[in-house]
């Protein structure tokens, strides 16, 4: 499944690909999220901007009658539960749950997105419905319970969802594999974060590997020790909430602990701005949990998410990002 990324002054902002819905289908563009759990799309919603699903143009297409509301950190949508046909990547489900949402927040319609393509697990499906990707196992359709996704750094082209697979093409090396705390997010224990060799431990913190995310949000008094570590950075609030600004002459690698194996983060995905702004971005004291991380695209390359072997992640040396050390 080909990708697009959405790049906004130097920022992969946003990565997204097709999704084919209903009889004859219907291709809308949907963000791949593996912070989530929920697949919808808009249709019949007046403020929407972008394509939508046309239900009456449908023939396989039949509604539950539910309703609910789905929130995420930067908006919230109101939808209605359906059913239909959803095909990705030549393969399909006839009878898919999914969202068709009638209202959403301003952020959303400000993206070429139709929707978001939900993948971490049902368990915390707001919907309660099996995800795409665990009805394709179910129905044995996938080559092998997985999927794979590369993302690829500051161009349109180049990012891939894999089903069932992984792309040799898009890798250097072999997989790193660290086990899942439970299949809920997909969650992995982070130990600890490193400035070149100087070390901060993470205690007990679970980081949830999010491609719907674009930066790595960690609680605040980590961020406050990681940043200790890099002569000069600052506290940035002029950026926003969280945000730390460094000397732009400072040379330093970053590298995140995961399950005995370092990962090291290129420094273009580490600077997020045209002034040297730091990726890790302090969560703050409002955020409900405190041992909790976001593992967003600043963290990116080719990562693979196993639903075998218990549920693991596995890491790739990607042909332009993640290197472990």
């Amino acid at each position: 499944m080909p990708l697009h990324d959405l790049v906004s002054e130097s920022l992969d902002m946003l990565y997204y690909g097709p999704l084919q819905f209903g009889t004859p289908p219907q291709e809308l563009m949907v963000d791949i999220d593996t912070g989530s759990a929920d697949l919808w799309v808009t249709s019949d919603c007046p403020s929407c901007p972008d394509k939508q699903f046309n239900k009456q143009a449908s023939s396989t297409y039949s509604d539950t009658g539910s309703e609910y509301f789905l929130t995420y950190g930067t908006g919230e949508v109101s939808a209605g539960l359906s059913k239909d046909v959803v095909a990705v990547q030549g393969l399909s489900v006839k009878q898919q749950a999914f969202g068709t949402v009638r209202s959403e927040s301003e952020y959303f319609s400000q993206y070429p997105i139709s929707g978001i393509l939900g993948m971490a697990f049902s368990t915390i499906s707001v919907s309660r419905r099996k995800t795409l990707v665990e009805n394709l196992i179910v129905e044995k359709q996938l080559a092998a319970p997985m999927f794979s996704v590369h993302l690829a750094r500051g161009q349109e082209t180049g990012s891939e969802a894999c089903f069932g697979c992984m792309d040799k093409d898009k890798t250097l090396g072999d997989v790193q594999w660290i086990p899942l705390l439970s299949k809920t997010y997909w969650a992995l224990a982070l130990d600890a974060m490193f400035v070149n060799s100087a070390m901060t431990v993470a205690n007990m913190v679970t980081a949830a590997i999010d491609t719907g995310t674009s930066f790595i949000y960690v609680p605040e008094d980590l961020a406050t020790k990681f940043y200790r570590l890099i002569p000069g950075s600052r506290l940035a609030t002029e950026y926003g909430t969280g945000y730390y600004a460094y000397p732009c002459n400072e040379k330093f690698d970053v590298s995140f602990l995961f399950g005995n194996h370092d990962f090291t983060i290129h420094s273009d995905d580490f600077n997020i701005g045209k002034e040297c702004v730091g990726g890790v971005v302090s969560l703050g004291q409002s955020f409900p949990a405190s041992n909790f991380a976001i593992i967003g695209d600043c963290f990116s390359g080719y990562s693979t998410f196993d639903y075998s072997n218990g549920g693991r992640i596995g890491f790739s040396p990607s042909i332009n990002n993640i290197k472990p050390l």
